[in-house]
């Protein structure tokens, strides 16, 4: 998912259709009636804005997901959803990034930073990209074989924070690579014997590393992830995206920072 170019997804319809439409006066509460509908069904508001005919746009959350919906001028009725120009502008997906992904994914990097992550690639290289990884995935194992030449050009420093969620074996072999006299190299060989089955799971390199992949699990919860690999990244203005799932190919060079060398 583009986390620029959402999509309000059938669940968050179901959970606020029909509601807000057609309301009474105001009640006592911090937003007009029709918001404060959606407010007490569960949507997260995090900023709001000016919009085109004298309408008020709100953003926010529902369930984990972004959610926008615009306040009519008689202050009685909602409407849900990207607004659009006569030309086809979306006039929506900004405000989405700039009050809800835009901050969601500064502390998301911010919380990356301090998890139990290894290296792959060198230390000086530029630009920094974090993903999630499970020792077992197949989907983190090609976007991996995708990075190749931007690590080997030693241009992006790719961090894995790696996290047991596949199958039985994958927390094992996380805190085996994590627990490793050398992570990087333990990482490594995860990668390149993949078809083979990966790293050997080391039992006493378990006992003491397990609770670091357990946290680093808690964290990809806490963020609202279900896939891996599920990736940060810096843009050329310094801004955070996410991209969930394995890139495509013509994604590769926006998460990479550069076109490949």
């Amino acid at each position: 998912m583009n986390p620029t170019k959402y999509t309000l997804k059938r669940t968050l319809f179901a959970a606020i259709a029909g509601l807000v439409f057609c309301t009474p006066a105001l009640a006592d509460d911090k937003y007009p009636q029709a918001v404060q509908n959606l407010v007490e069904r569960g949507v997260t508001i995090t900023g709001q804005f000016d919009a085109p005919s004298d309408m008020t746009g709100y953003v926010g959350e529902m369930q984990g997901q972004p959610v926008a919906f615009y306040l009519t001028s008689d202050r009685q009725h909602v409407v849900i959803g990207p607004m659009l120009t006569a030309d086809g502008e979306n006039l929506t997906d900004p405000k989405v990034q700039e009050l809800v992904l835009g901050p969601k994914n500064e502390q998301a990097w911010a919380d990356l930073e301090k998890a139990s992550w290894v290296r792959d690639g060198d230390a000086d290289a530029p630009v920094v990209v974090y993903t999630f990884t499970d020792p077992n995935c197949p989907y983190c194992h090609r976007f991996r074989q995708s990075a190749e030449p931007w690590i080997a050009a030693s241009r992006v420093q790719l961090r894995h924070v790696l996290v047991g969620i596949l199958k039985q074996d994958s927390l094992p072999k996380a805190a085996t690579i994590l627990g490793a006299d050398d992570p990087q190299q333990a990482l490594g060989y995860n990668q390149s014997h993949y078809g083979e089955g990966g790293v050997e799971v080391n039992r006493e390199i378990v006992s003491k590393h397990a609770a670091k992949v357990q946290e680093n699990n808690r964290l990809m919860s806490r963020l609202g992830l279900s896939a891996t690999p599920s990736t940060y990244y810096r843009t050329a203005d310094g801004g955070i995206r996410m991209k969930q799932g394995a890139p495509r190919p013509e994604e590769m060079e926006a998460i990479m920072g550069s076109p490949q060398p």
